[in-house]
């Protein structure tokens, strides 16, 4: 991966990594909470013989610019990074592949109808509409999403420090992978990056700002006026790549999601968990190869 800062008509300088041909097929890859562009480090070379490639470390997360307001990290602001990295890098139209918070993204853009993203490809991140319904109505999903309440508590950041993180790294990913299978080299990158003043604000910033309601265990909830209210439909090809065994998301993300989009395809991953980008590339790059070629581009 190539590597530059990039500075946008938003404000902010994101750290851009790239690969593959410039005359490829754009595809534009949003990583997710608490990593960086280095959540495509296994898959971009399964994809960059074919596919331009450009993957941002988004605002708040790696050696990109870091705002210290929550409102810095709302749904619009971050979807308005997306539409100013593709117009400073040239690009008109492309495809959009988003992992966890980088799904959140993704999903907020394609639903917004922009009309440059030709297709969407998700893996293991939630449409808004169903995850927020599951939350209140599926007491696994509710229980498995109640570290959101936590990563939004005033102090967190100071909680982290003290555990150490070489904890919090065990923490977060422990549940979801074999850590023998991260190597140290790696290990010490997501320490590095999270050392960084005002690192861990910004990626708990990103909880705070998310308009998604988090009940406690056992709490009467009401649905929030947005999901009475509904979101539009999406109306581009999407393809979930979902890794069935994802302890965060539940398989119910699933659930419904046919009525939301014209053109659905799911690709239900077996024995593969929440960071399927990196724990089984191979898998990934086979069902999103031929979703991305067929891209009208």
């Amino acid at each position: 991966m190539n590597q530059q800062r990039i500075a946008l008509s938003t404000g902010v300088t994101l750290n851009v990594a790239t690969a593959g041909p410039k005359g490829g097929k754009p595809v534009i890859l949003l990583h997710g909470m608490p990593e960086s562009h280095r959540t495509w480090r296994a898959l971009a070379p399964l994809l960059e013989d074919e596919f331009r490639l450009v993957m941002p470390d988004q605002r708040g997360f790696g050696a990109s610019d870091r705002p210290d307001d929550v409102d810095d990290y709302r749904a619009h602001v971050v979807v308005a990074d997306l539409l100013a990295l593709a117009d400073t890098m040239g690009i008109e139209r492309f495809a959009l592949v988003g992992h966890d918070f980088g799904g959140a993204v993704a999903w907020a853009a394609a639903i917004r109808g922009g009309p440059r993203i030709e297709r969407l490809a998700i893996i293991n991140a939630p449409h808004p509409l169903i995850f927020q319904k599951t939350i209140i109505d599926d007491p696994d999903q509710r229980a498995a999403s109640q570290y959101m309440r936590r990563f939004r508590e005033t102090g967190m950041e100071d909680a982290v420090r003290r555990m150490g993180f070489d904890t919090f790294f065990e923490k977060s990913f422990g549940p979801h992978v074999d850590l023998a299978t991260i190597a140290h080299e790696e290990r010490q990158r997501y320490i590095d990056q999270w050392s960084a003043d005002g690192a861990l604000e910004a990626m708990f910033d990103w909880y705070r700002a998310s308009p998604v309601l988090v009940p406690a265990l056992g709490e009467e909830a009401p649905y929030p006026d947005w999901v009475l209210t509904g979101v539009p439909d999406i109306h581009v090809p999407v393809k979930i790549v979902w890794g069935m065994d994802d302890v965060a998301l539940r398989p119910c993300q699933l659930d419904g999601l046919d009525g939301l989009i014209d053109d659905l395809q799911i690709d239900r991953l077996e024995g593969v968990g929440h960071f399927a980008p990196w724990q089984s590339p191979e898998k990934v790059a086979a069902s999103l190869k031929p979703f991305l070629a067929a891209a009208d581009l």
